[in-house]
């Protein structure tokens, strides 16, 4: 059984940079459920480097973490209800705020692995728990509040 990505899983058209699929630009990150996390692999492109050419730039990982960890949010609401990704009204969640714990540069190299955890749902809010390794080293620690926004704050 194939799995879908959360991000192919949005009933409407998703143009964020970070994760969406309708953004020929973007980052195009794909983020699956792997028990009671999610987890992304990444595959950093030599435009994303930071001022050293073998270290990945700390807004692009920024930009990863925060898009994974709200799909993650959103996934997590969807479990949550027992819904479909194609009942309305959709659920949506936004960054209420971020904060990264830069441990160690995290090389350009190769593909980095993201892990993120929904904490709990709290009403609107959703904090999520990420982890960045590259060959199973935390490079990056991160947390996410996600909040749930009405599904016409798209309009």
């Amino acid at each position: 059984m194939e799995r879908v990505a959360i991000q192919d899983q949005l009933a409407v058209e998703n143009h964020c940079y970070g994760c969406g699929p309708h953004n020929a630009d973007g980052l195009r990150i794909k983020s699956y459920w792997d028990g009671d996390e999610t987890v992304c692999q990444f595959v950093p492109k030599p435009a994303h480097m930071a001022g050293p050419r073998h270290i990945l730039n700390g807004g692009v990982i920024a930009t990863v973490i925060d898009c994974h960890c709200i799909c993650t949010a959103i996934a997590a609401a969807q479990r949550a209800e027992g819904r479909p990704f194609d009942v309305e009204p959709h659920i949506w969640c936004v960054t209420g705020s971020l904060r990264i714990d830069y441990a160690k540069p995290t090389p350009i190299a190769g593909p980095i692995e993201l892990r993120a955890r929904p904490v709990r749902i709290d009403g609107k809010k959703i904090p999520v728990t990420c982890s960045v390794r590259v060959d199973g080293v935390e490079t990056v620690r991160a947390e996410v509040l996600a909040i749930r926004v009405a599904a016409t704050w798209r309009a």
